[in-house]
């Protein structure tokens, strides 16, 4: 079975609160990873966060966006090169964290919008900075995971073949892709083939809802999910990506104004639990074919 881990997201944005009793229920409810979203660049806290999760025996993932004066899209070369350094800091950060791979919209200002299509010059200003940043990525035995998103979030990469285009471009050993089933199941006609498509290059999967809740109560069709996955042979990370009402600045951001779901405690459980029966269909149906 793949590794499965939980986004921190419904609990923090800033992982500055004590998380240790979330970080001990993660691991006793059987999860193998965390995944940590990253929106500073102090080096000793990420190492700090990275050593209590290794002292659990829990694995480490991360994740970050970029604000609008970090976009690698803008027309404004200083902030280019921001991002680009912003990014290679992030990137020290999940190294010290233990961290391998990197994963989100990191080409792109997060819902950074100029009302018109990507230009070729956004296009090649995002390939050449990501190039930098890859390189750098490397050198820390970090991959980057991009991740597309929907329309309404970022406008460079919004579909599986864009972001297979994308990283051809970027062409970097350690510039991969992320798929996440609620951006795919807005912006795709098939998100079986879009999970085809990106699978030559896909290294981390997050499992989300079409409203954000728990994974399975939704009307995401899972079982597909689940079966094109073992078709490609993707053994990899899977992680479960939820949103709630807490933190409120989170929830302001992806318009999560009702409650989606019990706790993030409950969410984690039936999440992993799910997942563990998605699973196990995908090996009985493999059986009935033998």
């Amino acid at each position: 079975m793949n590794k499965v881990g939980m986004n921190m997201f419904v609990w923090t944005m800033t992982m500055d609160e004590d998380l240790s009793d979330t970080l001990s229920f993660l691991q006793t409810s059987g999860f193998d990873f965390v995944e940590m979203p990253i929106n500073d660049t102090n080096l000793a806290k990420w190492h700090r966060l990275g050593h209590q999760a290794k002292e659990l025996g829990l694995g480490v993932q991360t994740c970050t966006i970029c604000g609008p004066e970090y976009s690698l899209i803008s027309p404004d070369e200083t902030v280019r090169r921001a991002g680009i350094d912003y990014l290679k800091q992030v990137v020290d950060c999940a190294a010290a964290a233990g961290a391998k791979l990197l994963m989100g919209p990191l080409y792109a200002g997060f819902k950074t919008f100029t009302g018109k299509p990507a230009t070729a010059d956004e296009w090649n200003w995002s390939v050449t900075g990501m190039r930098e940043v890859a390189e750098h990525a490397q050198t820390k035995d970090v991959t980057l995971a991009i991740e597309y998103l929907n329309r309404f979030e970022i406008y460079l990469l919004t579909c599986a073949d864009e972001l297979v285009r994308y990283v051809e471009a970027v062409n970097h050993p350690n510039c991969r892709a992320a798929f996440d089933t609620f951006h795919a199941n807005m912006e795709e006609k098939s998100v079986a083939d879009a999970l085809r498509k990106v699978a030559p290059y896909l290294v981390h999967v997050q499992i989300s809802e079409n409203d954000r809740s728990t994974p399975g109560q939704g009307h995401i069709n899972f079982d597909e999910v689940f079966n094109t996955l073992d078709e490609v042979g993707y053994e990899g990370p899977i992680a479960i990506e939820a949103f709630g009402p807490n933190p409120p600045e989170l929830a302001a951001a992806t318009h999560i104004f009702r409650p989606m779901f019990q706790s993030p405690e409950q969410l984690a459980v039936d999440g992993l639990s799910f997942i563990k029966i998605m699973s196990e269909r995908v090996n009985e149906r493999k059986s009935a074919l033998v």
